[in-house]
């Protein structure tokens, strides 16, 4: 009897494999980090091989440590960072380039060109402004940039994917017979997906310049799609769930619903608010996007706010200015003071996304004076992660005319309970951490379960959720108006740094 399924998540700094029972509790764990690749200011890449490599070898550490077999799984999930892009050969599996990340802003040029003045000319159609974020303009780059790419592409030679694509089309087979698909949620962060339709628009593919041979079949998040190629601890189980990470947090938090929402702190912060079967367009610089498609049902879609950095702000306090030497550290930093000393840090690294979408910002650390150290900017760097939310739940209550009245809360940094309350006060209501918090691999966990029978329905999954911990706003509102000005007032000094001569 299989009484486990075992989640892929292919995230941005790391691969990991969770094995869930059905509880919803975590069994065994494996993780390996892939390196960070920054050829020059602004590039973002991983190399797809060392990805592929790491997820093979989480799987063996999880099983291991849980003294588990292929005969104890039902089901492999997949979630992933969503629009890092992976073009490689179809007939030998291997990369023509490097993944470019999501955090890569060196197609600006190719956004400008495809903008003609409206980075808005797609909206309505995919949901999404053109930007440097999504993965279509990193297939155009590598096209036309990687010597004899567009050549292979049009003789049907590459294959394009997100890393969901990617580990799918290898664990099922690679050049012999591996599945290449995706599901909407990951089709939905291309540039390429009808939101009516949920299939690939050949006008928009065409003004690109990227053949539709390249691209994945659009499958649901909750299906059998293969299963696993016969060398693999895994061989022979259902490949069944596919969502992208954010998506897949929100299902793992049980918000199906419309009006039901996540906020999940990962590199990036990521507030996803279910808006059911109608698709809304934000007016107030959020993304329309795809919740999640259970087999034949309809889709579900939601309102998206992204924020490029927030938990890699951390990594960079660690890696580039040897701030503190674990990120653990940076919360008892940050407590080593009693307030942010005047500081605040727009961490604009690869611009501003929600709700300002403004690619020519850069990072700014305002408010210097002799009096700050170490620990104010510490605190500063946390704080912004607060601020950042708290102006993208601005905009999706003002898209929905509704206001939360509580933010459930996962991902690697709701561990930081300083962090935790002061979003609680910025916010001005609650902030929920579940027990399992990890719901990004949770909810490809359910995904691909629900697929084979494992759990009956989302009934199932809601009775699974559980609260541990609720952080109630303690700030005076005369001081989080206060804050909240001069935040706005420190994203200013941000913008209009990209010009002719700065990259």
């Amino acid at each position: 009897m299989s009484t486990y399924v075992i989640a892929i998540d292919q995230g941005t700094t790391s691969s990991r494999a969770i094995i869930f029972d059905k509880a919803g509790s975590i069994i065994a764990t494996g993780q390996k980090e892939h390196e960070q690749i920054f050829p020059k200011a602004g590039w973002v890449e991983h190399n797809p091989v060392e990805i592929w490599q790491n997820v093979q070898e989480v799987i063996g550490i999880a099983l291991a440590k849980a003294d588990l077999t292929r005969h104890d799984i039902a089901a492999v999930g997949i979630t992933n960072q969503r629009e890092t892009a992976v073009v490689w050969d179809k007939n030998t599996g291997e990369p023509v380039y490097n993944a470019i990340v999501w955090q890569d802003t060196r197609t600006q040029s190719i956004v400008d060109e495809l903008a003609k003045g409206d980075t808005e000319r797609y909206k309505e159609i995919v949901g999404l402004p053109l930007a440097t974020y999504f993965s279509g303009t990193k297939i155009k780059w590598i096209l036309d940039n990687v010597e004899g790419a567009r050549e292979r592409a049009e003789a049907g030679d590459l294959l394009f994917g997100t890393t969901d694509t990617w580990v799918l089309w290898n664990i099922t087979g690679g050049p012999d017979g591996g599945v290449h698909a995706t599901d909407v949620t990951n089709a939905s962060r291309t540039l390429f997906m009808d939101l009516k339709t949920l299939s690939w628009r050949e006008d928009i593919l065409a003004d690109f310049g990227v053949p539709l041979s390249m691209l994945p079949e659009i499958r649901s998040s909750s299906e059998v799609y293969g299963t696993v190629e016969d060398s693999s601890l895994l061989r022979e189980t259902p490949v069944s769930g596919i969502l992208g990470d954010q998506q897949a947090a929100t299902f793992g938090q049980a918000a199906f619903d419309p009006g039901e929402s996540k906020n999940t702190y990962g590199t990036g912060n990521f507030l996803i608010f279910q808006t059911g079967e109608e698709i809304v367009h934000s007016k107030n610089g959020l993304l329309t996007t795809l919740g999640y498609k259970l087999g034949d049902q309809p889709a579900h879609y939601a309102l998206e706010g992204s924020i490029a950095v927030t938990g890699s702000l951390i990594q960079w306090l660690r890696d580039n200015l040897g701030l503190i030497s674990s990120a653990p550290e940076v919360e008892e930093l940050a407590k080593s003071v009693e307030d942010n000393g005047g500081v605040y840090f727009v961490p604009a690294f690869s611009g501003l996304f929600a709700p300002y979408w403004r690619p020519d910002a850069r990072g700014a650390l305002v408010g210097l004076t002799r009096y700050v150290n170490k620990g104010h900017i510490a605190r500063a760097a946390l704080e912004a992660t607060a601020f950042q939310t708290r102006e993208v739940l601005d905009a999706v209550n003002a898209d929905s005319g509704v206001d939360l009245t509580e933010l459930k809360v996962d991902g690697g940094m709701i561990a930081n309970n300083t962090l935790m309350q002061f979003q609680a006060d910025i916010l001005g209501v609650p902030v929920v951490r579940p027990v399992v918090a990890e719901t990004t691999a949770l909810g490809a966990a359910y995904a691909a379960g629900l697929a084979v029978g494992f759990w009956s329905n989302l009934d199932d999954l809601r009775a699974n959720w559980q609260e541990d911990r609720r952080w109630e706003p303690k700030l005076d509102a005369d001081e989080r108006d206060r804050q909240l000005r001069l935040w706005k007032k420190a994203v200013t000094k941000s913008m209009d740094w990209v010009d002719a001569d700065v990259r």
